[in-house]
């Protein structure tokens, strides 16, 4: 297709055609009227002269009959101007007057559009509106007005819309090739674009030419599209390669132990032993893929289907109830406060695992030292409603709190105690699913790990519950 057939076929030229057609219409409908409005003036003024001049000429008649009349006459005839008398007998004779008898002759006294012929030019017709008075004694009287310049004005008006017309859309047309080819310009490089980013280079981005219109709006949706299809590749990528390397450890142990036990000629209790020692590393291995899916869950934006309304406040509770018995054997002290009716739309499921996953990081790693109280939150500020883990233990050193959050980190001092390094990562992953963040703070001493939601609606008077577990 050569690129002027593509630039005809484009949207925008069709756009600026159809605006042209429709605006060419009201441009002419808006002429028309005017000619016509224009005629209907004149028209009127016309009128009025034939009306004063009938007023005027019946008082001659009045006052001196006939022969005051056709003297009257004679002299408005000799005048110069447009204005048209005859005044003939009831046989049709001329008695004074400065046309023929005309091709259409007034049957009534109302105001009549038709030809007539000068005197001293027959043949030649010029258009007129004549108006017949009729007097005592079967004598016509015809008082008119010539129109031919009218009709110039109206040929003016007429050939001033064709003009107009004409270019208007030579304009038109050539503004919609400009546009159009303006337009495809954008698409094309849009496009262009679009084929780099098929063909494998994730890190292209559409152009933005700053206008801010719907191309630019498109093109900031789509560019934000692909920085977040980057993430989640990146994200998967980086699972994939977790997995290859921080999975295959457990699993190549897990092959040992049950070719030790096939291969070892003990007893059955120590076969027994050897199956126990596989189950509870599958069952670590299951833990940790059942952790990889609900991250995967959290940032595909889960399913619409588990998003509802309910009480954040009382997922922290029961979480709390449930953690009770697992911070007083540690020796460990799990203070609670809540704020009633803390509303936010998400999954339940979600965010009590991801509460869980705070407390018992909060647990296993800040419940270390002499001070072993674990305090929990919530509460709404501003717009938000904030679920607050905070500890007394050595803390995470501010250079690596942003990269805790990552799937399989875990610091040089954890290592020791048994985890994935999924936790955290997790709680961030479905902060994002909610709208929110997940914020590591210092809580001098120790760690404050806040997980900032969007709060539903400002409860009327909400009231703190404080609880000790």
């Amino acid at each position: 297709m050569t690129a002027l057939g593509k630039l005809f076929r484009t949207t925008a030229f069709k756009l600026s055609i159809a605006y042209l057609v429709l605006f060419s219409i009201g441009a002419g409908l808006v002429l028309a009227r005017v000619g016509a409005r224009v005629k209907e003036v004149l028209d009127e003024q016309i009128e009025q002269t034939v009306d004063a001049e009938i007023r005027a000429l019946s008082e001659q008649y009045a006052q001196g009959g006939l022969r005051q009349l056709a003297n009257a006459l004679e002299r408005r005839v000799r005048a110069p101007g447009g204005s048209l008398y005859l005044l003939s007998s009831h046989s049709g004779d001329v008695i004074v007057g400065n046309i023929e008898a005309p091709a259409f002759a007034p049957g009534g006294t109302e105001l009549v559009e038709t030809t007539y012929e000068r005197r001293g030019e027959p043949g030649i017709k010029h258009p007129a509106l004549l108006r017949l008075f009729l007097l005592p004694g079967s004598f016509r009287l015809l008082i008119g007005h010539d129109i031919e310049d009218h009709e110039v004005l109206r040929g003016i008006l007429r050939s001033a819309l064709g003009v107009s017309l004409f270019w208007l859309v030579l304009v038109g047309a050539f503004g919609g090739l400009f546009v159009a080819h303006r337009m495809l310009e954008r698409v094309d490089v849009m496009s262009a674009s679009a084929r780099r980013i098929m063909a494998g280079d994730m890190h292209e981005r559409l152009a933005i030419s700053g206008a801010g219109d719907e191309l630019d709006r498109l093109a900031e949706n789509f560019n934000a599209m692909l920085a977040r299809i980057s993430e989640l590749m990146a994200g998967l990528r980086e699972v994939s390669d977790n997995i290859a390397h921080d999975l295959k450890t457990p699993l190549t142990r897990l092959r040992n132990r049950a070719e030790a036990a096939l291969r070892a000629s003990s007893d059955d209790r120590e076969h027994r032993a050897a199956l126990a020692a596989v189950i509870e590393e599958s069952d670590s291995l299951i833990g940790v893929f059942n952790a990889l899916l609900m991250i995967a869950r959290a940032e595909a934006g889960y399913s619409s289907d588990h998003m509802a309304e309910f009480d954040a406040d009382a997922v922290v509770r029961d979480i709390a109830e449930m953690y009770e018995p697992v911070a007083e054997e540690q020796g460990a002290s799990l203070d609670v406060a809540t704020q009633d009716g803390l509303k936010v739309t998400g999954s339940r499921e979600l965010l009590g695992q991801a509460l869980v996953n705070l407390v018992d990081n909060a647990l296993k790693y800040g419940a270390t030292g002499g001070d072993r109280r674990i305090a929990v939150e919530a509460r709404r500020v501003g717009d938000r409603v904030e679920i607050v883990v905070s500890d007394r233990g050595p803390g995470i050193p501010a250079s690596d709190r942003e990269r805790v959050v990552g799937r399989f980190v875990r610091l040089e001092n954890s290592r020791s105690r048994p985890g994935s390094g999924l936790g955290l990562s997790l709680a961030a992953a479905v902060a994002r699913m909610h709208h929110g963040a997940l914020r590591i703070e210092d809580n001098a001493p120790g760690l404050r790990v806040v997980l900032s939601l969007p709060a539903m609606r400002m409860t009327a008077g909400p009231t703190a519950r404080m609880e000790r577990a």
